[in-house]
């Protein structure tokens, strides 16, 4: 690419916003409309002049389109190359809060829908699974250890199998309702699960306090699986195991409305390049039928002692 095209695109003070926002954030059409008070014909406009001169990269997932800078050289070099002009600009600082606060509200909006249907889940986990034994899939690929941690572990199905592998057992969930839910599972024990209340990006768990972390149909409601697994990296022991189930790439829109999926599945390409990236290496790889539109895929892989990077 020119480097007169990159300063063509950037000739505008309103695609400058769009790239200074979308370096820290990952947006949606409809949330960037949002950010930037516009319509979403002018919107597209200029995200589409952006496209042409390689300075963003567009997601689709489904129906809905995603937009970030582009991570392709040498656009990404051109864009490093400037991004500190942007630091102390007013209205670039705002933009970033305005973005901050739309990542925020996604959040909010998840953990609302996981607070209404606590009760529920078990059932709604039913009408995805069919007859398929999820835990008992799971089980297979988890070997005796200390401590395991059940991250995104909803009502606490997965914790009373976890107790035949490890000694300690940990649940993460970020829905208090959830966490209340699992609370009443075990009541009945006088040893019960440690619960904490925490989101994966940021998880309650000190550095290398896993030995092996499980994150079970949850990755598909968070809105950054990179950053999620990154946190997890830090959390699990040099050597630990992680585990991924989520589902294949599907098409089905109606699973956003009705159990609140972020992302419809996950190719297999994609956990890969997430795992590759943030220092796991895949050891075991399964992919399971859920019924006519639907796959399962579980993801074994084990933390590397030393970074690549």
């Amino acid at each position: 690419m020119n480097i007169a095209t990159y300063f063509k695109a950037l000739s505008d003070a309103t695609r400058i916003r769009l790239i200074n926002s979308l370096i820290h954030h990952e947006l949606s059409v409809n949330e960037i409309v949002t950010l930037m008070r516009m319509g979403q014909s002018g919107i597209s406009r200029h995200l589409k002049i952006l496209m042409d001169a390689e300075l963003l990269k567009c997601r689709r997932d489904g129906v809905w389109a995603f937009y970030s800078v582009s991570d392709a050289e040498p656009s990404r070099k051109f864009i490093d190359s400037i991004r500190y002009l942007f630091q102390n600009d007013p209205i670039f600082i705002e933009d970033l809060k305005k973005a901050s606060q739309l990542i925020e509200d996604r959040k909010t909006r998840t953990i609302q829908f996981f607070d209404a249907v606590a009760a529920d889940w078990d059932f709604i986990k039913r009408e995805i699974l069919g007859d398929f034994n999820l835990n008992q899939a799971i089980l297979k690929y988890i070997d005796p250890c200390k401590t395991a941690v059940d991250l995104g572990c909803g009502t606490g199905e997965l914790i009373a199998n976890l107790k035949q592998k490890a000694s300690k057992v940990i649940g993460v969930d970020s829905s208090a309702k959830m966490l209340e839910e699992t609370r009443k599972r075990f009541l009945s024990e006088n040893t019960p699960p440690d619960l904490r209340l925490g989101e994966l990006e940021h998880l309650p768990l000190s550095d290398g306090e896993a030995e092996c972390a499980i994150v079970s149909m949850v990755l598909h409601h968070v809105s950054s699986p990179d950053a999620a697994i990154s946190e997890i990296y830090r959390a699990l022991q040099p050597g630990g195991t992680f585990i991924i189930a989520d589902l294949d790439k599907h098409d089905n829109e109606t699973m956003r409305k009705s159990y609140g999926d972020r992302w419809l599945g996950f190719h297999r390409d994609e956990i890969e390049n997430f795992l590759n990236k943030n220092n796991f290496v895949l050891k075991t790889f399964q992919s399971y039928t859920l019924g006519q539109t639907l796959n399962l895929n579980i993801f074994k892989s084990k933390k590397m002692s030393k970074p690549k990077h």
